[in-house]
């Protein structure tokens, strides 16, 4: 379905699995991993705290890789059982499928769950449902602070209480990076696929240290086929000027991927 084409791929935990679809369809993945987890386990022992005393009438959850860094630095404290009880006798809200997944694994049920797309928006749908003034609530973040779901929370009265286990960064070496920035301004790459918002503005704070914003915006608009993996991320290129080619109706990385190599058979078709 690619024909050859150059593939490339931002996405830095599942990029062999990423990499090993766009080879199945025939294309060539060029792997530039936009982004670096660093996690900050220092916040976990209060977070317990609050949870193990009942203090905590809500958590909201919205990535899997969150829950997964909380039951890790949990485990590693040696309060994994602790912690996994106490999720349990609390009402737990998730933005998506993935961090649902992660606690039914663990056997925590989830009360509240955001509709497709899984944006802020339908999770905050979901949680009109719950009286949230006066309550606390805590709200475990993705790799950087989601401060429109925390104001819409406190402006429903919410007691909130945040907690950031890891942050995104750029890759420690941004060379190739750089690297990727010149090759999609001459050209020399048929599609790029963002799986969240954050690689988007991270391969875009790189082209505009090396003064190329500007050059990569056009050459996303006209040269090269930009996939967005859902709404989300969509609104982040937007933002920078760019529009995606293709959008998936399933938010997920392979529905993405295929929908990229159907867009070029169509377009094949239609040439």
């Amino acid at each position: 379905m690619f024909h050859g084409r150059r593939i490339a791929l931002l996405e830095t935990r599942k990029s062999e699995e990423a990499g090993a679809l766009v080879e199945q369809l025939g294309g060539v993945p060029y792997r530039v991993p936009a982004v670096r987890e660093v996690v900050h386990p220092e916040q976990v022992d209060a977070f317990i705290g609050a949870l193990s005393s009942g203090r905590l009438s809500i958590v909201i959850f919205l990535t899997g890789v969150g829950v997964t860094a909380l039951l890790r630095e949990a485990m590693r404290f040696g309060w994994l059982e602790a912690t996994l009880t106490a999720l349990r006798q609390t009402t737990i809200a998730c933005r998506g499928p993935k961090p649902m997944s992660v606690l039914a694994h663990h056997g925590v049920p989830v009360h509240v769950a955001a509709a497709q797309p899984y944006t802020t928006r339908e999770l905050l749908t979901a949680l009109a449902a719950i009286d949230l003034n006066g309550r606390t609530v805590a709200l475990v973040h993705y790799g950087e602070r989601n401060a429109l779901l925390a104001a819409a929370l406190e402006a429903q009265g919410a007691r909130l209480e945040e907690l950031s286990l890891y942050e995104w960064t750029l890759p420690e070496d941004i060379a190739p990076l750089k690297t990727l920035v010149r090759e999609l301004i001459d050209s020399r790459v048929d599609a790029i696929a963002f799986t969240n918002e954050i690689q988007c503005r991270h391969l875009f704070r790189v082209a505009d240290g090396m003064g190329l914003s500007r050059e990569l915006a056009v050459a996303l608009n006209t040269d090269t086929i930009v996939a967005a993996v859902g709404p989300v991320c969509a609104d982040a290129l937007h933002a920078l000027g760019v529009t995606p080619d293709v959008i998936p109706a399933q938010p997920n990385m392979g529905s993405m991927v295929t929908a990229l190599a159907e867009y070029f058979e169509l377009t094949e078709g239609r040439d």
